[in-house]
């Protein structure tokens, strides 16, 4: 049972950094945009990533995954992170939460 509320806790946590991620063209976060499909941590507390881009030909489509996997490594109860990018579903701004829509004017 305590796996269960730590793992619960560092999916809070590594949502917090999520959250300090920008897309370079649009001033809303990652997590915001829709663009973080899932976030799976294992037992051994070994992070998982299933993410997106808002298209396939991003300019940020190298560095952003990487930033991603650096910044949830960098909390200490994380022992590794991989960041795997699909495009099934392709990102559209339905994803997108309130905030996010409302930060961009299209609420």
């Amino acid at each position: 049972m305590e796996h269960a509320e730590n793992s619960e806790e560092l999916g809070e946590k590594i949502v917090r950094v999520l959250k300090t991620i920008y897309d370079p063209e649009i001033p809303v976060d990652i997590y915001e945009l829709g663009l973080i499909y899932d976030v799976m941590v294992n037992e051994d507390d070994e992070v998982k990533i299933l993410m997106t881009l808002t298209t396939p030909n991003c300019p940020v489509a190298e560095s952003l995954p990487q930033e991603v996997e650096e910044r949830v490594k960098s909390l200490d109860e994380v022992k590794d992170a991989e960041v795997e990018i699909t495009f099934d579903p392709p990102w559209t701004q339905e994803l997108m939460s309130e905030e996010a829509k409302l930060e961009l004017g299209m609420l």
